[in-house]
């Protein structure tokens, strides 16, 4: 893709540095997108799809559970914005929502509560599922944690255990241009390692970093810097790069960084959201739509933000 169709993905002048931000563009934006909702019988998923049906930057099709949802009461304000594909079967509804996204009949797919395997059984369906063959099923967070003053992007923490060298490769131009629709004209973007230094023996992928740096400057994921091995505190801590005396373009301003496997994005995912007060937003990229993917524990305003995040 060229630098120019890269360009094309901005779709902001401002750059979006918290949710709040966030909200405030997609309401000012004035666009509906269509979210499928895959058996919506929770309360933290009605919460997050009645607070952006509040917002009006979705129109909702619930798939699954319609008696159920036509009775609640925050939910009948907006029955012109709300649709329903009833059936009595989750499986059965993952299968229909997905259907829905691959005909062109809605924007975003949304997980309620349903096993994340069995929706992804319907996703990741070789005849009938959403992801185009040669695309890399991954899952991009979006950060907003306290302190740091921009949100931070990374992947990955729940799909791939160990990415290859072109999952990697993938992984890097999805998160730019998710870093550039939320504003950021040149992402900056890490390769993390426990280290600065390429260890072939020990950790083999950080010799694929250099070239993917490479192809950064090359142009072949638009505009973005990407720079790598670096660890997490040197990418978003200037004093702690500068104290080391490393020399790089990242400039302790991380946008987005890209973990080495599944463990470390998991830890550093669990860690802040335990710990910090961090506030998160996932979605699977790489299908032919955005996929709002939430555990069951997550909470209405996660599940909120990250159908803001899909419907940017």
């Amino acid at each position: 893709m060229s630098t120019e169709n890269h360009k094309l993905t901005i779709l902001t002048d401002m750059t979006i540095k918290n949710f709040d931000d966030l909200i405030k563009h997609l309401v000012e934006r004035g666009v509906r997108k269509r979210v499928a909702v895959v058996w919506a019988s929770d309360e933290s998923t009605q919460e997050a799809v009645t607070r952006a049906l509040k917002e009006g930057f979705v129109d909702a099709i619930f798939v699954g559970c319609k008696e159920q949802l036509e009775a609640l009461e925050a939910l009948k304000p907006y029955k012109d914005h709300i649709s329903y594909v009833d059936t009595a079967d989750r499986d059965e509804a993952a299968k229909l929502a997905v259907a829905l996204v691959r005909e062109g009949k809605a924007d975003i797919l949304m997980k309620g509560l349903i096993n994340t395997d069995n929706l992804l059984h319907a996703v990741l369906n070789k005849e009938t599922g959403i992801l185009p063959r040669g695309n890399v099923l991954t899952h991009v967070t979006t950060a907003q944690i306290p302190g740091y003053d921009r949100l931070l992007l990374f992947t990955d923490a729940a799909v791939i255990p160990y990415p290859t060298h072109e999952q990697r490769i993938q992984q890097v131009r999805y998160i730019t241009a998710m870093c550039r629709a939320l504003g950021v004209a040149e992402p900056k973007v890490s390769l993390i390692h426990c280290s600065e230094k390429v260890q072939e023996k020990f950790f083999p992928f950080t010799v694929g970093y250099k070239e993917i740096a490479q192809m950064a400057q090359n142009g072949e994921f638009g505009p973005c810097i990407v720079d790598g091995p670096l660890d997490i505190k040197t990418s978003c801590n200037l004093h702690s790069m500068e104290t080391k005396g490393i020399n790089s373009p990242i400039h302790g301003e991380a946008d987005a960084v890209i973990f080495p496997d599944i463990e470390a994005g998991n830890v550093f995912y669990k860690t802040l959201t335990c710990f910090t007060g961090t506030e998160t937003a996932g979605i699977l990229q790489g299908t032919m739509a955005p996929v709002v993917t939430p555990s069951r524990s997550d909470s209405g305003p996660c599940k909120f933000f990250s159908l803001a995040v899909a419907a940017l």
